[in-house]
């Protein structure tokens, strides 16, 4: 293998783990790489399947790229100051060449992987892929709350970013988000201080939000999906594998001639006869080069050109300079966090003179519940092995019914704080006008 490499010119070199010669070249091809090591020499076709995963792991992955690829070259334009924040992401959206692109590649990059990162938790517990299978030493339950992890991780991330253009949609966003988490119980108001470096949104916030984004924040989520990717190894691939090889019939082994040893002399005899489910190499897997590698490649171009395009059509807002003295009416935390700001207001009731403070109840009390429902369920979830890798198993249906009326509830609180809230939070129809309201100083 290594004189067929060998002689090749150079581009065939660098292009051989796409179009191996030999099946010892494809295992070379995976075990060689630095990143395709991650996946075994073969893979099975269910997890190939793109029914299946819908790949959106590797989605949310090269997604991750695409803003580090076009956060390096930001760094270099942007300067994380109160004063010249405002004016450099203006010289990069009018000034630098295609620099509104590489802008809006990044914001689009951002708002994506968080949508995709939620649609593959999803996607996990639909199929019941956070349960153990077959394999031995799998510990997927632990896998999910990693997931879990980077999908906190991902929310944050993105909500450093927001704070950065320093204009009017970013500043008060970020008030409104931090409003909420100052309503925990004893460590609300230390955890909002420890973020914004002071009592107010300023230089000290700026930057501390600008060191979180660029570097502890990615090496995080890069930490953890390194340790996602080896735990799949671990755990013997996909849940999908588990649901093939429970497939596959018991094949009955044929007896073997033996001899066996004894003070008489040679006794001969046969073997055990078992029967074993075991998936045939040659029917049920293929070389992960170039199958897997051909898949990633086409999925990394189609989500590069699905950014650039969506970056065309829905251009990066960029409103005026922050001001603190100026309130808009209404004042929206992020997308994201606008679930929470409707719960928020949804849960704040006033009896008399005593008032329920509803940011504790739905910024703080309620979240934290779903996060741990969601490290719990793994280890509460008493379906058996025949769910594990299966869309909708029957004898998951409860659970499956719960999860996904906690998710559609999060994402109908999403669209009414997003196109229904207008000044005051009140209730608007999107095609209705809002009323004419005076700024508030």
């Amino acid at each position: 293998m290594g004189n067929t490499i060998h002689t090749r010119s150079g581009l065939q070199r660098l292009l051989w783990p796409w179009k191996p010669e030999s099946d010892k070249e494809a295992g070379d091809a995976i075990v060689k790489n630095m990143l395709l090591h991650w996946f075994p020499a073969r893979i099975a076709k269910a997890s190939l399947a793109w029914n299946y995963s819908f790949y959106l792991g590797t989605i949310s992955f090269f997604l991750f790229l695409i803003l580090v690829g076009t956060g390096l070259v930001l760094m270099f334009l942007y300067v994380p100051s109160v004063e010249r924040a405002y004016s450099s992401v203006k010289d990069i959206e009018f000034v630098v060449s295609f620099g509104w692109m590489l802008r809006g590649m990044h914001r689009m990059a951002a708002h994506l992987m968080v949508a995709t990162v939620f649609l593959h938790m999803i996607r996990v517990f639909l199929t019941g892929a956070y349960k153990n299978g077959s394999a031995a030493g799998a510990n997927r339950p632990l896998n999910w709350i990693i997931g879990l992890v980077l999908l906190v991780c991902t929310l944050l991330l993105s909500f450093t970013g927001y704070l950065l253009p320093w204009d009017q949609l970013a500043y008060w966003a970020i008030t409104v988000g931090t409003n909420i988490a100052s309503a925990a119980p004893v460590a609300g108001e230390a955890t909002r201080f420890l973020l914004l470096g002071g009592t107010t949104i300023d230089q000290p916030a700026l930057i501390r939000f600008y060191v979180l984004h660029v570097f502890f924040l990615p090496v995080a989520v890069l930490v953890l999906f390194a340790w996602h990717m080896w735990r799949i190894r671990k755990d013997g691939g996909l849940a999908a594998v588990d649901r093939e090889a429970r497939s596959v019939k018991a094949e009955a082994a044929p007896p073997v001639r033996t001899k066996t040893y004894s003070l008489l002399g040679v006794v001969g005899g046969e073997s055990v006869h078992v029967r074993n489910t075991v998936m045939d190499e040659e029917r049920d897997t293929v070389s992960s080069s170039p199958h897997l590698v051909r898949r990633l490649v086409f999925v990394a171009l189609l989500t590069l050109i699905a950014v650039a395009v969506l970056t065309v059509i829905f251009p990066a807002p960029l409103e005026t300079p922050a001001d603190p003295s100026v309130t808009p009416n209404p004042a929206k935390a992020p997308w994201y966090f606008l679930w929470l700001q409707e719960i928020v207001t949804i849960t704040t009731v006033t009896i008399g003179s005593f008032t329920i403070n509803g940011a504790l109840v739905g910024g703080v009390i309620l979240p934290g519940l779903l996060f741990a429902l969601g490290v719990w369920w793994p280890y509460r979830d008493r379906s058996g092995s025949g769910a594990v890798g299966v869309w909708f198993a029957p004898e998951r249906k409860t659970a499956n019914r719960v999860f996904l009326l906690i998710c559609l509830l999060i994402i109908i609180l999403t669209i009414v704080g997003t196109f229904m809230r207008g000044p005051y939070w009140h209730l608007y129809w999107p095609w209705e006008t809002w009323p004419d309201m005076p700024v508030r100083f």
